[in-house]
């Protein structure tokens, strides 16, 4: 069985600029994605949509820019892609938020939802590093429409426990990432996802934290190297034409559609990985979509070989390692694939739900 038509789209999600608290400029994002090799970045300034007002959106080079913002209130943050405006926050619930940006005609995903906070031991006292910002409406089945997933920076800040811990994840990032997000949210995303629809994407919140000298930023987080540890890869119904109002609805479709891996592209490309299940009666459901449990194939194909997961409700159903997977089912259940190279975790899907 071929894989399904698709159009690939790399993107890094989840990214600041100097219209808010980022270090870089804009041209500094898109050269940075264009060394990385990212097709894409969906940028998001805190409460401000300033780099579309000034004419950024749109391809630059062969990278797509696309403008969203990350709506900012003091509890949980929320990224709100294709909206004309500001989403205002005051006063507003978790809840209400996310609805606000529906009823603006948008999509969310709650960013770093699961976030607990970091601790760091500094000698003699444990100091918090990363105060608590997950997003208070997740058991809301309407309190958003998607989550990060794995958020990197943010995760990796929590997980640090001494300044020894945070010195190797600094020096070499890819060993860490290539773990995988923590099991905690995958955990909850699975446990989630059983109750209702829950696209996930997989972001940075890239600020590159440093000074700028000479020029240039300075950064130990710096955007030349996070933009090759984690993408959120898209696979879209049509290609990107240049086009703004095109390109940016085919893109948040996809997102919002979950037609989207969470990859590793310092471990192998994903252009071509597909993953979708067919019925009885001959109907595709696509990576992300929805249909009534019944007589499936489960089907993945992968650009190369690796050692692929799939995942039930959480739990390991089935192992192999190939590039390809084609494994029937009867029972209801949400199937998501896994698949890692060298014991590095390569690429995570979206689920497929069967209700």
């Amino acid at each position: 069985m071929p894989a399904p038509n698709g159009f690939d789209v790399s993107c890094v999600a989840h990214v600041h600029s100097t219209y808010s608290d980022g270090t870089a400029t804009v041209p500094e994002l898109l050269a940075a994605a264009a060394e990385a090799g990212a097709e894409a970045v969906l940028l998001t300034d805190h409460d401000t949509l300033g780099a579309r007002a000034d004419g950024w959106e749109g391809v630059h080079d062969g990278v797509l820019l696309l403008v969203g913002t990350e709506v900012s209130p003091k509890q949980g943050h929320y990224l709100a892609f294709g909206v004309d405006e500001g989403i205002p926050h005051a006063g507003r619930t978790a809840g209400e938020i996310a609805a606000a940006v529906r009823a603006a005609g948008g999509v969310g995903f709650a960013a770093h939802p699961f976030s607990t906070g970091g601790h760091m031991l500094i000698a003699p006292l444990a100091r918090r590093i990363v105060l608590p910002h997950g997003w208070p409406a997740l058991d809301d089945p309407d309190g958003c429409d998607g989550v990060e997933l794995w958020s990197l920076t943010t995760d990796a800040a929590e997980s640090w426990r001494t300044p020894a811990e945070a010195w190797r994840w600094l020096r070499d990032p890819e060993a860490a990432v290539a773990l995988g997000p923590p099991a905690h949210h995958l955990r909850r995303w699975d446990a989630l996802s059983a109750r209702w629809r829950l696209p996930a994407i997989g972001g940075l919140d890239g600020h590159a934290p440093g000074l700028r000298f000479r020029g240039r930023v300075r950064s130990p987080l710096s955007h030349a190297r996070t933009f090759g540890l984690l993408r959120t890869h898209v696979i879209c119904p049509a290609p990107v034409t240049g086009d703004v109002g095109h390109d940016a609805a085919l893109l948040i479709d996809a997102l919002a559609a979950g037609a989207a891996w969470l990859t590793c592209p310092f471990v192998a490309p994903a252009d071509g990985a597909r993953f979708w299940a067919e019925r009885r009666d001959g109907a595709i459901v696509s990576m992300g979509g929805e249909a009534p449990a019944g007589h499936t194939v489960l089907r993945v194909r992968l650009p190369r070989v690796a050692d692929i997961t799939l995942v039930c409700g959480g739990a390991r159903l089935h192992e192999a390692r190939a590039d390809r997977v084609d494994l029937d089912v009867e029972g209801p259940g949400v199937y998501r694939v896994e698949a890692r190279v060298g014991g590095r975790l390569w690429m995570l899907s979206n689920p497929v739900h069967l209700r």
